[in-house]
């Protein structure tokens, strides 16, 4: 169900960029945005795990520069049936992490150092085994896909409303400037908030098959909540200065306090915690239990 609902939420943001194009162009215009979108998704499908990379300054590790780490990935790898990723650390003290690639034959997981110095052996398994179900589930394309023609519907927009009153019947575009104006703010809050729709039940999913590969639901759930309390405490500046990629990471790396409103990317830490110790036969406690002492 989740994968249909991923699909139909693509396509209600591909209507809507097509829907602009029309607006600037008519049927001509409509054509130049799919063919513009086409040509985005293209190259973002062989580049966007380069310059996803590059952009956070992540270094490849093996298993001699990083064995605790490459060691994890390797052995939950195996247990999720995936081709080994590449490996990659980022030099940042909030602990976060994230997985791209077009594919899993050309997939990669990153954890910050935060995640590394801050985190138990069980809890960065936890969390790679996340980054891992995103590969197996190929939502790095998606997020990809989504990311860019989000971007594209916001440049659109801005031409929508110097260009749109084109449009008008008499001519002289008047009519159509307040349409305009309407279309530049309205289209990206409305793609924003698609993406964000997208990311959250991607990481509900993810969530799950992790548990599944790691086979501890617990240690998942441990590293969620040290994750966002972390996260909310520590900056990450590279996300700050780049927020589009923000729905990318295991939580939100952005200091938006929003929960499960509609502008947060991520659903929120209490809920995805739950659910986890749903899995686990855990109830929820009223206070933080050691979660090494019960078996998930």
């Amino acid at each position: 169900m989740s994968t249909a609902r991923t699909f139909i939420l693509i396509a209600g943001l591909t209507a809507l960029f097509m829907a602009i194009g029309y607006l600037i162009g008519g049927p001509t215009g409509m054509i130049i945005a799919l063919a513009v979108a086409a040509a985005m998704n293209l190259f973002a499908y062989w580049n966007s795990d380069k310059m996803v990379l590059s952009m956070y300054g992540a270094r490849q590790v093996d298993a001699q520069s990083a064995p605790a780490l490459y060691g994890i990935v390797e052995q939950l790898a195996q247990r999720a049936q995936l081709p080994m990723p590449k490996v990659y650390i980022i030099d940042n003290d909030q602990p976060n992490a994230f997985a791209t690639g077009r594919n899993p034959e050309n997939a990669a997981v990153a954890a910050t150092t935060g995640l590394l110095r801050n985190l138990s052996h069980e809890e960065v398994a936890g969390v790679m085994a996340h980054e891992l179900a995103h590969v197996k589930n190929r939502d790095t394309l998606i997020q990809t896909i989504t990311a860019t023609i989000a971007g594209a519907i916001g440049m659109l927009a801005n031409f929508a409303f110097f260009f749109g009153g084109n449009r008008d019947s008499n001519g002289n575009g008047g009519g159509n400037m307040i349409v305009g104006l309407l279309v530049m703010i309205l289209a990206p809050m409305a793609a924003m908030l698609v993406q964000f729709a997208i990311s959250r039940t991607r990481e509900y999913e993810a969530d799950r098959l992790g548990a599944e590969i790691s086979g501890r639901p617990l240690w998942l759930a441990s590293a969620l909540e040290n994750l966002h309390n972390s996260a909310r405490a520590i900056d990450n500046p590279e996300a700050e200065r780049n927020p589009a990629t923000a729905h990318m990471f295991i939580v939100n790396p952005l200091h938006a306090h929003a929960v499960d409103g509609l502008f947060s990317t991520h659903p929120s830490t209490e809920n995805r915690v739950r659910k986890l110790r749903e899995l686990a036969g855990v109830p929820m406690p009223t206070a933080k239990p050691s979660f090494w002492g019960r078996s998930a």
